[in-house]
């Protein structure tokens, strides 16, 4: 599982440089795991190892919400200050993406009669 683990840090560093060199606006870790599809589609499917060490991942990714909700407590104030401004803008911004989603998806798609 260890080598999994290290396959995982790999791309995930490879992506970090990518994104540092391209200077594009995806986050280096999207890089990655977008490196892991590309080889998990070339080699069908992802190897064995690589495998575990995800499935161990997820086993405990609720431990990766811990620090957000540390600081939710730490900046409690602020959210209470800010609070309101925030949920809007966060309505907002959902709103706005779903509505240009499906408008994309609708300019795509092929009506089924042709």
């Amino acid at each position: 599982m260890l080598e999994g683990f290290a396959a995982l840090i790999v791309l995930q560093l490879a992506g970090e440089v990518i994104a540092g060199l391209t200077r594009l606006p995806i986050p280096g870790p999207v890089i990655g795991l977008g490196l892991l599809a590309a080889y998990a589609l070339w080699r069908g499917g992802i190897p064995e190892r690589i495998e575990q060490a995800g499935e161990a991942l997820l086993k405990h990714l609720s431990l990766l919400f811990v620090p957000a909700g540390v600081g939710l407590i730490a900046f409690g104030d602020r959210l209470l200050a800010e609070g309101a401004r925030l949920i809007v803008v966060l309505v907002v911004s959902t709103a706005l993406t779903m509505i240009v989603t499906a408008l994309v998806f609708r300019a795509l798609a092929k009506p089924e009669d042709e």
